[in-house]
């Protein structure tokens, strides 16, 4: 073998090693610190949008086997816990399909009794307070325009929600008790959102929360796709680029 080709195999192998490192880093990163997810649908609207990307921390309910990808990790329950609060914006794995990410707000904790009446959320039998404070013009097949609450939950947390109205269809339902260890989801568009008042979701084990929700760093309408950078100019929403999610 030449010299020039042992410096060419040398090259290559190192490269080969760079990238290894590489992608044990980025992996590494992934499963422990953050991990990038995007929102492709509309039921947290107002509070995120379809076209946001937000990263969402893997520390801030320790680590569970859906913490790392497939899920492959030889972890039973969760290590390093710290339990969801209410009002945080989690992603986790459906109960019914641990294959798919879901993200809803966190509004019932163990022992909680939730139920919708009317379209008013009842904590423990109490209504939770929502206070009127806009509408969005109706668009395509709507008729009338939606209603913008702020939501206040009983420790003072605050958080934007949308009603159509409040004969939807789970505008009023039955009373359901969390379980010890699982928790009652909702998404913040709620006539528009399959969550924890639908039997095919429902209360979501400890176990399969991914992270918490921190912020949005980047978001872009429907306009442009994320490869067609050119037109990114127009697509981007500027604003939304940073912001914490409450």
């Amino acid at each position: 073998m030449s010299k020039t080709d042992e410096q060419s195999g040398s090259t290559f192998l190192d490269t080969i090693k760079t990238l290894l490192v590489a992608g044990i880093i980025a992996i590494s990163f992934r499963s422990v610190v953050a991990e990038p997810f995007n929102i492709p649908s509309g039921s947290m609207i107002p509070t995120l949008l379809v076209g946001d990307y937000l990263f969402v921390s893997k520390y801030s309910y320790g680590y569970s086997r859906y913490s790392f990808p497939f899920g492959v990790a030889p972890i039973s329950g969760r290590i390093f816990e710290d339990a969801p609060q209410r009002g945080d914006v989690a992603v986790f794995r459906l109960p019914s399909n641990p294959s798919v990410d879901y993200i809803k707000r966190v509004v019932g904790l163990p022992g909680d009794v939730v139920q919708v009446r009317q379209g008013v959320l009842y904590l423990n039998d109490k209504p939770v307070n929502r206070r009127l404070i806009g509408t969005v013009q109706p668009t395509g097949y709507q008729s009338t325009a939606d209603s913008i609450f702020r939501e206040t939950f009983p420790d003072g947390h605050e958080h934007i929600i949308k009603e159509v109205n409040d004969i939807q269809l789970f505008d009023n339902t039955p009373a359901f008790t969390v379980p010890d260890g699982h928790f009652f989801m909702m998404g913040d568009n709620r006539d528009n959102s399959r969550d924890s008042r639908s039997s095919s979701v429902g209360v979501v084990p400890l176990e399969n929360f991914i992270g918490k929700a921190q912020f949005i760093f980047f978001s872009m309408d429907q306009s442009a796709r994320i490869w067609e950078i050119w037109k990114w100019p127009a697509a981007l929403r500027f604003s939304r680029i940073g912001s914490t999610i409450e």
